[in-house]
């Protein structure tokens, strides 16, 4: 499958780790919490990550990211399943700092290119048991298995297509695994699904 480089929607989901939402002080929500990055903030392979003049602390968090094949609206966990497309590698960049302060998560977010998406290969893994692999200059900061979501990937499907409508190439990211940290321009961050997806990206300060 090529890059998607401009899906219709990015629907996340945050604190599905409950050792992330620990790293952070915050409480493993009894929902999944839901969030959106706008289509302008993907970028691919190699493409540079870049950090905003306004914000002093941006970060990484590696996610297994879901491509939806078929219109979904108001499905079952049996429905979600077979309505994806491809898995992919996926950074949901995110200025931390701006994210306390605003409140609410989309501009510490939205800001362009702060969506890296790999390409992803031909077959769909088990659903239960996609390892994710984040790394920063060749060492590993982050791994976490879709076994170990608060909110397993096709309960989240069913649960967003009961508030909005799922459209092919729509993206779903799954949450970050513990272990996120900060971006230095001339850092190299990876993110690997293993034996399925990775993007690559270098980062470099706002010109």
């Amino acid at each position: 499958m090529p890059p998607l480089s401009r899906p219709g929607k990015i629907v996340c989901v945050g604190r599905n780790y409950r050792e992330h939402a620990r790293e952070l002080g915050n409480e493993v929500p009894a929902e999944p919490l839901l969030f959106l990055k706008p289509p302008s903030s993907v970028i691919g392979e190699g493409d540079a990550i870049v950090l905003p003049g306004v914000s002093t602390q941006v970060e990484h968090e590696a996610e297994i990211g879901v491509v939806i094949g078929a219109r979904l609206r108001d499905a079952d966990e049996d429905e979600a399943r077979r309505a994806v497309r491809a898995i992919v590698a996926l950074n949901d960049v995110t200025a931390r700092d701006l994210q306390r302060r605003d409140g609410q998560w989309t501009r510490a977010k939205g800001f362009d290119s702060f969506c890296p998406i790999g390409e992803a290969g031909d077959a769909v893994p088990e659903l239960d048991a996609i390892t994710v692999v984040g790394r920063v200059n060749g060492e590993e900061r982050q791994r976490g298995s879709s076994a170990d979501m608060v909110f397993p990937i096709p309960m989240l499907l069913a649960y967003i297509s009961r508030i909005m409508t799922l459209e092919p190439g729509d993206v779903v990211a799954t949450g970050t695994p513990a272990g996120v940290g900060p971006l230095r321009e001339g850092d190299r961050v990876e993110v690997e699904v293993v034996g399925v997806s990775r993007v690559s990206n270098p980062v470099r300060l706002e010109r």
